[in-house]
This record gives structure tokens, C-alpha cells and sequence, in this order.
């Protein structure tokens, strides 16, 4: 079911047929489409729409250049009255009133984020949000990972540390590199259908205790912005680089995931909360 998950997500411009579905999952249709409904909680097609509908808001976030219909075609949608009529639905708004009125949210809560960050330093000059993207090529990083499902923010430390840890700990994995993949966007999915999957790299063929699952984080070009400060301000450095630095660099994302990179030489301070990572964004041309 993870797999049949994975392949939505990096495919929503194709027709997702139902019996190509359930043959990724290895069960007869009928049995996948009554267990997709009652593991996730919702019917296939309703799910299968509802993640159109996200990543068609977070992209019209990131890339204010790319019009409607060719956002409409991309996410699965045969024409821009069709998926407007959609967008609408789901979010109350056109997609070009979407776009407008997000970006104007990033652009002022960024701007009091500095602003309360040049008081606390004493500093009343204007100042760009500290920001170091650079591009690299990544490699594929075969990785295990436990899954959680719930509001992002302080409970994803929590997980982290309550969970997580006892689990690598089990599997002597500390010492390896590890990735947080937030498979939705919080501006556009509810906070109670939001997706983490807490990543430790391994070996192709390592057993495992618990029940940790295994994928790949793909490989390409990645817009990586290196970040060091408070765990409790990561998602403005998330906003930047999607709603400020994006829009402006001439890249646009793909289907691959966006992740924190957490090296093996990285750094987390339980009492301050500071933390050093890579934000992993993909990019290719426009």
C-alpha cells in the first residue's frame, strides 16, 4: 500500500487506473479498492483527487509563472474550467487567487520573522532572511523509515526522539545519515492528513527489527538550502526557499520528494533546539 501511495504521488498527470493500482499492491481490485478505503480512510478517487488538488496548490505557490492550464494538465486535469471548478471546491478560491494570496502570506510572515530577529539581536538595519542554496547532484539513498501522521511542528521532534530513536537504536543505525521527508504541503492538506516518514540510510540487503519500511529517495538535481538555527523556525526557511528563492531561480519542482538531510556531522542541541541540516528541494529547468 506504501508502494501504490509512492506511485500516486509521482504520477498524478497519468490516468490512475484502478486495476494498474491494485496490481502494484498484489490484490484483485475489488479487495484493494474496500482495503485502500479503510486504510486510509477515504475512497480511492476521492484520495486520488484530493492529492491532485494539494500539490497542484503548493506548485501554484512555488512557480508563479507557469500558468493555470499547464498546472492543470500536470496534476491530471484536462482542462483549466475543469480543474478551477475543482481548486474551488476544495479550497474556496481560484487558483490564481490562491497563488496571489499565499504568496502575500509568505512574503509577511517572513518579513516579521526578521523583524523579530533583528530585535532579538539588537540590529535595526534592513536584512535579507540569511539564506545559502546552492545546486547539487544527489545520488539515489536507499532508506528505512517509520511513518507518522499528524500535524507538523513540535510533534515531529517528539517522534523523532520518543520513537525513532528507540527504533535505531534497536537496529544500531546511529552513525548514519538520516532524512525527514514531509510528503504534504501544510498550506494546502489538513493537519490531521499531513505525512512524515523519519528516514535512517541503509544497505540493500540489511535486516531489520520493527516495522520499518524500505523505499529510495531518488536521486537528481536538488536546490539544497543549508540551514542552522532554531528547529522551531525551519518552516519559515521552508517558505523562503519555496516562496521567495523558487520563483525567482527559473527551476520549477518535479514529482520527487522534498527532505532535511540530517548528516552524519550534523548538529542538534536538545536544550536550545538549534539544529544544522539541508533542505533538499528538487528543481529542473522551466
Amino acid at each position: 500500500m506504501h508502494a501504490v501511495i509512492e506511485y500516486i504521488d509521482r504520477h498524478l498527470d497519468l490516468n490512475l487506473d484502478l486495476a494498474a493500482l491494485a496490481a502494484i499492491a498484489h490484490f484483485s481490485t475489488f479487495h484493494f479498492h474496500r482495503l485502500f478505503h479503510a486504510w486510509m480512510g477515504e475512497p480511492l478517487g476521492d484520495y486520488v483527487r484530493r492529492r491532485r488538488l494539494e500539490i497542484a496548490a503548493m506548485r501554484l505557490r512555488a512557480q508563479p509563472r507557469i500558468p493555470v492550464l499547464q498546472m492543470a494538465l500536470a496534476v491530471g486535469f484536462g482542462s483549466a474550467e475543469a480543474f478551477t471548478r475543482a481548486f474551488r471546491a476544495r479550497f474556496g478560491c481560484s487558483p490564481t487567487g490562491w497563488r496571489n494570496s499565499k504568496n502575500d502570506q509568505v512574503t509577511r510572515k517572513l518579513d516579521q520573522a526578521a523583524s523579530m530577529s533583528r530585535i532579538k539581536n539588537g540590529d535595526s538595519s534592513h536584512k535579507e532572511f540569511a539564506m545559502k542554496v546552492t545546486l547539487k547532484d544527489r545520488a539515489p539513498v536507499h532508506v528505512a523509515f517509520l511513518r507518522r501522521t499528524g500535524p507538523y511542528g513540535p510533534g515531529i521532534t517528539q517522534f523523532w526522539m520518543d520513537t525513532v530513536s528507540a527504533w535505531m537504536a534497536t537496529n544500531n543505525l546511529f552513525g548514519r545519515a538520516r532524512f525527514g521527508v514531509s510528503l504534504d504541503d501544510p498550506h494546502a492538506t489538513k493537519p490531521a492528513q499531513c505525512r512524515y516518514d523519519a528516514c535512517v540510510e541503509i544497505a540493500k540487503q540489511e535486516t531489520l527489527a520493527g516495522d520499518a519500511k524500505e523505499k529510495v529517495i531518488p536521486g537528481g538535481k536538488y536546490a539544497v538550502l543549508e540551514y542552522d538555527g532554531p528547529i522551531a523556525q525551519i518552516g519559515s526557511a521552508w517558505d523562503h526557499l519555496l516562496g521567495r528563492w523558487l520563483p525567482k531561480s527559473g527551476l520549477q519542482l518535479d514529482s520527487r520528494p522534498m527532505f532535511e538531510h540530517y548528516p552524519v556531522d550534523g548538529r542538534f542541541d536538545e536544550k536550545t533546539g538549534r539544529i544544522t541540516c539541508e533542505i533538499c528541494v528538487p528543481a529542473i529547468p522551466l
